[in-house]
């Protein structure tokens, strides 16, 4: 099986990076150009990456390991939580709470909390409880399944970190580094490359290429547990979506927006064909 394909790669957006005002020049290695104010990220290093990362992955769950995924914004958190679940692994879609890793026993403490009133609720002692009590209960319960479900079953530390936005995610990131840990990300062109151990450079805003790197590495961990991996595939709909979303970040580089923020563009404007003329750079 095929882990990606540049046509996948280009078909969600991987390719757009940030406003050109926006960006890390520790990120150069990585950008083919820049088009109509907008960095264009090199897809055949992506794709590289990509492999390596999966590979690595794949060996790390195949020797018994297991992967922490941690996405907390709006536009990445469904599909952590999905990919995750789908690999039978951790996951934290929610606000990252300082000492999720470095402080690991009294997060404990709190999971453990967790369990103690779904034991409550379960067995019937909300019933004997008044009204009030259990109303503050229950909320607390809402409160703690909120933040620690996808952890809730970590028992230990993980053995590698996967995250889209390191820089959104910086404090899971040093975490992690602090334990050595090793570090896989979805690396943006605002982003520090030399705070992961795994770059994946690719657009960490529109949803489909989230999807599509997401996807791929849960993937690599479904397959090193004797699964079988999912074919990554987008309905026909994108071209049109895509369209919309590259006239209006055309608009915004040209200084039409007050506002100097990344558009998620996700168009595929020039042919496959097209992409490997240029060194195979697939924009």
């Amino acid at each position: 099986m095929t882990i990606v394909t540049k046509k996948q790669l280009l078909e969600a957006g991987v390719h757009f990076g940030h406003n050109t005002r926006r960006w890390n020049p520790k990120m150069k290695e990585y950008i083919y150009e820049e088009r109509n104010g907008i960095y264009i990220i090199d897809l055949q290093k992506t794709e590289k990456l990509i492999i390596d990362a999966y590979k690595k992955l794949y060996s790390i769950v195949q020797n018994g390991g297991k992967v922490l995924f941690v996405g907390t914004r709006k536009q990445t958190q469904d599909v952590i939580r999905e990919e995750a679940i789908r690999a039978g692994q951790y996951y934290v879609d929610q606000r990252w709470l300082g000492g999720t890793l470095t402080n690991f026993k009294t997060i404990r403490r709190s999971i453990n909390r967790l369990f103690k009133l779904e034991a409550m609720e379960e067995d019937g002692t909300f019933d004997l409880l008044p009204k009030k009590e259990v109303s503050l209960l229950r909320k607390e319960k809402d409160k703690l399944n909120k933040y620690f479900s996808g952890i809730r079953d970590m028992t230990k530390m993980p053995d590698a970190l996967f995250v889209v936005d390191p820089k959104s995610e910086q404090n899971a990131v040093r975490e992690a580094r602090r334990l050595k840990i090793p570090v896989f990300a979805l690396v943006d062109t605002n982003c520090d490359p030399d705070e992961v151990d795994y770059v994946i450079p690719g657009n960490d805003d529109a949803i489909r290429s989230v999807k599509l790197i997401v996807a791929t590495m849960a993937n690599a961990i479904v397959e090193a547990q004797g699964g079988t991996p999912v074919i990554i595939e987008f309905t026909d709909e994108t071209t049109q979506e895509n369209q919309t979303r590259e006239r209006t970040n055309r608009r915004r580089s040209r200084g039409r927006s007050s506002k100097s923020e990344k558009v998620e563009v996700t168009e595929v404007k020039a042919s496959t064909n097209e992409k490997e003329n240029k060194e195979e750079s697939n924009d």
